[in-house]
């Protein structure tokens, strides 16, 4: 029987940043552009707080079925360490995309019921990541669900479901979100070359290799940076406060650019959700107070 600090553990805490940076920096758009509305900014936080946790159980379940986890480094898995049964890994899931899908029915009945059908999207491409008979992260793809779902789809969903628009802003805020939450990724499935080239994963890091994987990684920060200086030009010049990410993204690009390998790109995760975390705060709540 796993332990509640296991669960919490289990849920991959570290990259929960990646979840509510899309809501405050779509929130922070909402305010420039029109008005935010405060209770539907919450709500979307529990959708996307609650999907991430999902994605990451699921992740967990479906990888550990497979025995990708069973020789991997980093976090805590429940299923590869035998902590957990995959069912209880599995139902884990399953809650935490029914918490979503209630918070997110609420804002879909009080904006455009359409956006139940974005949801269930959401839901499929989540599960589908790591799970069922031909999982797209095992083909390269990861990347693109993070940028798709973690990116636009978050930041865009945030600020429509408050102002019922998608001005160009939203947009560029989304791609900067999308591009952090992405290097997140790639950080991960870096330090899981080894592992997953053993295990027949076919990530985007086994796909280009140790060294077009870690430039990558340094462009992806870079367009994220330019993604802070197109937003100011179209909202407020205090948006360039996002650029405060460049201090804990620094020390994830160091460490990248060192070649470094296996458990020593452990802290680049940390660092790059606090970067995303400081890119979503420092133009999000400037927005937020100067509207």
């Amino acid at each position: 029987m796993a332990t509640a600090a296991q669960w919490v553990a289990g849920s991959r805490p570290r990259t929960l940043p990646a979840s509510v940076s899309p809501v405050i920096a779509g929130t922070g758009v909402a305010a420039a552009v029109g008005e935010a509305v405060w209770w539907k900014a919450l709500l979307a936080a529990v959708v996307a707080l609650a999907l991430q946790v999902a994605v990451n159980y699921a992740n967990d379940y479906s990888d550990g079925v497979r025995g990708t986890d069973e020789v991997r480094v980093g976090p805590m898995r429940l299923v590869g360490s035998g902590a957990a049964r995959p069912g209880q890994v599995k139902a884990a899931a399953f809650a935490a995309f029914g918490v979503a899908g209630v918070a997110g029915l609420v804002l879909a009945a009080t904006t455009a019921w359409w956006l139940v059908l974005v949801g269930l999207v959401c839901v499929v491409a989540a599960w589908t990541y790591t799970g069922g008979p031909r999982p797209y992260g095992y083909a390269g793809l990861g990347e693109v669900m993070v940028f798709v779902f973690f990116g636009l789809v978050a930041v865009l969903g945030t600020t429509y479901v408050q102002v019922e628009a998608f001005p160009a802003a939203a947009w560029v805020a989304a791609v900067g979100i999308g591009l952090i939450a992405c290097a997140l990724l790639v950080a991960n499935n870096l330090r899981d070359i080894p592992t997953d080239t053993e295990t027949g994963k076919r990530t985007l890091a086994v796909i280009l290799g140790d060294a077009a994987t870690r430039r990558t990684f340094v462009a992806m920060m870079a367009g994220a940076a330019a993604c802070a200086v197109v937003l100011a030009a179209l909202t407020s010049w205090w948006a360039l406060l996002a650029l405060v990410f460049v201090l804990p993204a620094r020390r994830g690009l160091t460490t990248i650019l060192s070649g470094a390998q296996g458990p020593a790109l452990i802290p680049v995760l940390a660092s790059t959700g606090a970067a995303e975390l400081l890119w979503s705060l420092g133009a999000g709540v400037p927005l937020m107070i100067v509207g």
